[in-house]
């Protein structure tokens, strides 16, 4: 099975390293990205499950961001993870898209849960859409068959 992929978002190298070798440690695939451009950049290169945000960055905050990358990739679960944490900011990182917020220092174990929970919830979505695209084609098939003998019983 192929290894889940996360993009950290942080121009902190310390953090980054830590991240990367805490979620690398846990079975994922991770890039990372030191600035809002570059992330940009890797998300339209590679598909990534999560994308863990920082909300200062240097060339644009972490909000933007995520309103970019939720443009771009709806499907990826994106976690805004911040030093700065307001009330005001976590209710606008999640009305513009992000599935989760998190409060630096994060704790090891509160982001493995919620990364974790992030893609049961994504492969849940997937799940669902799989489903509702095959009973939309199999009621399409019935309809197209069912519509070509009332079209063969009118030409008798």
């Amino acid at each position: 099975m192929e290894k889940k992929r996360i993009l950290i978002i942080d121009d902190d190298e310390d953090i980054i390293e830590s991240l990367s070798r805490l979620l690398e440690s846990a079975g994922y695939a991770v890039d990372t990205a030191v600035n809002g451009e570059e992330a940009i950049k890797k998300s339209k290169e590679k598909v990534y499950n999560v994308a863990l945000i920082d909300v200062v960055l240097p060339d644009m905050t972490g909000i933007d961001l995520l309103t970019k990358l939720e443009e771009r990739k709806p499907a990826t679960k994106k976690i805004i993870i911040t030093g700065y944490a307001s009330l005001d900011n976590a209710v606008k990182a999640l009305n513009l898209g992000a599935n989760a917020y998190l409060i630096k220092p994060v704790d090891p174990e509160e982001l493995i849960n919620t990364v974790k929970k992030q893609i049961t919830e994504q492969e849940n979505e997937l799940a669902i859409t799989q489903e509702k695209v095959v009973k939309f084609i199999e009621t399409r098939v019935k309809q197209l068959e069912e519509g070509k003998v009332i079209v063969e019983e009118s030409k008798e």
